[in-house]
């Protein structure tokens, strides 16, 4: 069965906008960059439900882009490439991206990293997809500058505009998306205005290590 868990992803504490230089915004801001949600536990998240309480006048909107896709419209090498190549995932990689370091040795432990798969099956479907995220740092067997270097090239390939959506929030939207298929990622707004949203999570039932290869 699994398991949901929920969440407020709000920049508010005690109905004040977080400061712009605060811990936990600063943080919240490795959300913007592409991932998907999970990836760096190991068993992931399976679906996302996310509500909009408060939004601001101007951006905050969420893109997703398809991985089913993405994969289908590698080419044949680079498909052979990622054939059965496992990635280190972990919030210490996606948050250095944006230049984050400020970690609790005990916060370094929690996020150790977790492998998954490159490549993965959809559970229901059988179709193949990528899985990539900002989480991912390394590959395993792989020299790390190679190995981000080839996942940087993956990334802008899997973003494409043809492959995203971008959708622009509306006061209690609810959209729902499915982690095994998609990337997402939030985009900037004014850091003065109050943007409150309320997310769950639903959690897989494996790891794509057990997965088939």
């Amino acid at each position: 069965m699994s398991l949901a868990t929920w969440a407020v992803t709000s920049n508010l504490d005690n109905n004040n906008v977080l400061a712009r230089e605060n811990r936990r915004r600063l943080f919240s801001l490795g959300t913007r960059l592409w991932h998907s949600d999970s990836s760096f536990k190991t068993v992931p998240a399976k679906y996302s439900l996310l509500s909009a309480r408060i939004i601001p006048s101007e951006g905050g909107n969420t893109e997703f882009a398809d991985m089913r896709v993405a994969y289908d419209e590698l080419d044949d090498a680079t498909k052979t490439e990622c054939e059965g190549l496992v990635c280190e995932h972990s919030q210490l990689f996606s948050r250095d991206q944006i230049g984050f370091g400020d970690f609790t040795e005990a916060e370094r432990r929690e996020f150790a990293p977790v492998m998954q798969r490159l490549i993965r099956r959809h559970p229901s479907t059988g179709r193949k997809s990528l899985y990539l995220a900002s989480h991912a740092g390394t590959i395993v067997g792989w020299p790390v500058p190679e190995a981000r270097a080839f996942l940087r090239d993956l990334i802008e390939h899997a973003t494409q505009r043809k492959f995203v959506y971008a959708h622009a929030w509306k006061q209690f939207d609810l959209v729902i998306w499915d982690n095994q298929a998609t990337m997402h990622r939030g985009r900037p707004f004014d850091a003065r205005e109050v943007r409150d949203m309320h997310r769950t999570t639903v959690a897989g039932l494996r790891s794509t290590m057990v997965e088939p290869a």
